[in-house]
């Protein structure tokens, strides 16, 4: 058979992923602050986008266009296919709301001649000084650049390890032990542990592993009380040593905590050859030491969550939903720049540009504007469907998977898992992340109704929360109860919940509370 070469035509069918269809995709599952990242950097790049930071309302309401309204009796078709009236950068854009040609900009002042109310021709005429020509007391001028900034004179937080570097300075006065220990102070952790070998510092050093011993000996003498410890016994046992409360019994509990924290009782009193008042009394006092005592220093405050979804109750029941007007983006186009410029443009290759970024600039905002579509719709379904939570508590939360909401709104169930990704909704609740709201299911006992596996948890910590000392429940005992209360569960899944929310084991609860630990 003869090789060669040939033409045909050929017709088909492909699904592709366009670059805009990409971006729509990917803006679906950002955060507000990495939306707002994304942004910015659009802007950077795209000279026919701008923000606007519109004004929140006087009396501090919502915008109405930017929420659902509805009841929890409404039918689930009627919300889907409602126009939602979402006000967002798609609708600023349009071309009745954008300045006209006679409104004058905010600022006008392009030659930056300042002249304060007044026509100033010269220094000293006109009744009045120009800006940069004002001089304050003393003849110095106002803004003179060798004055402090406002930043240069707020305190800052002093960190671990200024706080020992100054008792450092004042305690040790030979200055190779200083060395050894500024060595020691650069390799504690976060909690004020020292987990590396003495004899690797000496190493490094070149000294005796003798004389970084009695360096660190000298250090663990520092506040914060119980710093430089090499573990918890030991760092327990600075503290106690401290209170002058270091007898034998304490350190004998210190090298056996293991034992205390298997609540193992009666192995601890043979050990610390105490009775159980007395031990009781020792756990008290190792109950208050600081087992972390670095972590007062260089703390990082909590980053609070912004909620992207606003929640409040409607006047004769049901729920209104708003986006958050402070996460939503405002993202214009600037027409009157665009058709400026574009008339101005000769060469093929700038008019390309131009309209590339005018193209790609038209379709951040449809898809930033379809972005809050979709969280509306999707958060309005979730709330809908988890109307009894809201209402009653979480022992009311229902079983909820993706399949459910995509198929009441029309989506697809990848739509919205991006879309419950790193999103918050502010509730009379609290604030809860809207993958909360999706739980696995557990089986009643008549075969029938489904219980939500957060409720279920919730349920089996309530019951040992209300448990009596005389009367600890077991595993199975708990199984009895959840299947009286029509609760199909097995005796491995309660045990399993149980260990994930780090309750200890009926043994174990029995004899703390016999013990009042």
């Amino acid at each position: 058979m003869a090789l060669s070469q040939r033409l045909d035509l050929r017709q088909s069918q492909s699904l592709v992923m366009t670059p805009q269809l990409q971006q729509a995709i990917k803006l679906l599952q950002l955060s507000n602050l990495e939306l707002s990242d994304f942004i910015d950097r659009e802007i950077e790049q795209n000279p026919l986008l701008e923000r606007e930071d519109s004004e929140p309302y006087s009396n501090g309401e919502i915008d109405p266009k930017q929420s659902a309204d509805f009841t929890p009796a409404e039918p689930v078709s009627a919300v889907a296919e409602a126009d939602l009236g979402v006000r967002d950068c798609h609708d600023l854009a349009m071309s009745d709301v954008l300045p006209t040609g006679a409104e004058a900009p905010l600022d006008t002042d392009f030659e930056n001649v300042w002249t304060n109310g007044s026509a100033v021709d010269e220094p000293g005429e006109g009744g009045g000084e120009a800006f940069g020509q004002w001089s304050g007391q003393g003849g110095r001028s106002g803004f003179d650049d060798d004055d402090p900034n406002l930043e240069q004179t707020l305190s800052g937080a002093t960190t671990l390890r200024d706080h020992l570097i100054g008792q450092l300075n004042c305690d040790i006065g030979d200055a190779g032990d200083r060395l050894i220990g500024l060595a020691l102070i650069d390799l504690l952790d976060e909690a004020g542990y020292l987990s590396t070998d003495l004899a690797t510092v000496a190493e490094l050093l070149s000294c005796e592993v003798e004389r970084v011993q009695a360096v660190l000996k000298a250090l663990q003498r520092f506040d914060p009380s119980g710093v430089f410890a090499r573990s918890l016994s030991e760092c327990l046992a600075i503290q106690l040593r401290e209170r002058n409360r270091l007898d034998p019994a304490m350190q004998a509990l210190l090298d056996h905590l293991d034992l205390l924290a298997a609540r193992n009782l009666p192995a601890l009193i043979r050990v610390c050859g105490v009775d159980a008042e007395d031990l009781a009394e020792m756990v008290g006092e190792i109950r208050a030491l600081d087992p972390k005592p670095a972590l007062a220093f260089d703390h990082t405050p909590a980053q609070l969550v912004t909620p992207d979804i606003l929640m409040r109750p409607a006047q004769g029941g049901g729920w209104i939903i708003d986006l958050n007007p402070d996460t939503l983006p405002r993202v214009l186009i600037n027409h009157r720049y665009f058709t400026r410029v574009s008339g101005e443009v000769r060469k093929k290759a700038e008019k390309d540009y131009l309209t590339e970024r005018f193209n790609s600039a038209n379709w951040l905002v449809k898809s930033l504007h379809q972005r809050a579509t979709t969280i509306l719709k999707v958060a309005s379904e979730i709330v809908r469907q988890q109307d009894a939570f809201f209402i009653h508590g979480i022992q009311h939360l229902k079983p909820l998977i993706l399949r459910n909401i995509a198929e009441a709104i029309g989506m697809h169930e990848s739509t919205v898992s991006r879309v419950t990704t790193n999103k918050f909704m502010a509730t009379s609740r609290g604030v809860f992340e809207l993958k909360y709201f999706f739980t696995s299911a557990i089986p009643g006992a008549d075969g029938h109704a489904n219980h939500s596996a957060e409720a279920v948890r919730f349920r089996i910590k309530a019951l040992i929360d209300d448990e009596p000392a005389d009367a600890v429940l077991s595993d199975d005992r708990i199984v009895e109860i959840l299947r009286a209360d029509g609760i199909e569960i097995a005796r491995r899944t309660v045990a399993k919940y149980r260990e994930a929310m780090r309750i200890p084991s009926s043994v174990q609860r029995r004899r703390e509370k016999s013990m009042k630990l």
